[in-house]
């Protein structure tokens, strides 16, 4: 864990269809269980949701039709692992049969002091911020991580976050 921080992580999806289609039926099927693995996942520490229990209803990015996934976990390890271990994989390498591929950055993490929630203005900001800027302390990319302030050596990236999904 790192000491004193948590990372923040957003990633922001377009569906190829609305989510009220047929095609995006499958997706939202495996919505519920998938946020509850998470939330049961060592590690996690909070994610964005309304009272339906996800964040479908959320909007943000300046359009309307996006999802956004905004969480807080322990370390880019535990991140890891519940991103690209287990049942949550499956759904990953799915992705292209209910979202449209997107060239920029879809995803950015960042450091919150432990107990910082982080607002979708912040996810805005840091996204923002990582498609202009590249990576940075401020906002970073899962495949070049920066460590929480005030520590020396940055996470170790691993092949998990190389994975052909």
């Amino acid at each position: 864990m790192a000491s004193g921080h948590h990372l923040a992580q957003v990633n922001i999806a377009l569906p190829v269809e609305p989510l009220t289609s047929e095609r995006l039926a499958s997706f939202l099927a495996l919505l519920e269980p998938v946020n509850a693995l998470a939330d049961a996942a060592p590690g996690f520490v909070w994610r964005l949701q309304t009272e339906d229990g996800d964040a479908t209803a959320v909007r943000a990015f300046g359009d309307d039709r996006l999802i956004v996934n905004l969480s807080v976990w322990d370390s880019l390890a535990s991140l890891a692992d519940f991103v690209f271990r287990g049942p949550h994989a499956g759904v990953l390498r799915r992705r292209r049969d209910w979202f449209v591929p997107v060239r920029e950055a879809v995803t950015v993490l960042w450091w919150v002091p432990a107990g910082v929630r982080p607002t979708v203005a912040d996810a805005e900001e840091r996204l923002a911020a990582l498609r202009r800027d590249g990576p940075t302390p401020f906002a970073f990319s899962v495949q070049r991580p920066f460590p929480p302030p005030g520590e020396q050596d940055a996470p170790a990236v691993d092949d998990r976050w190389s994975c052909p999904v």
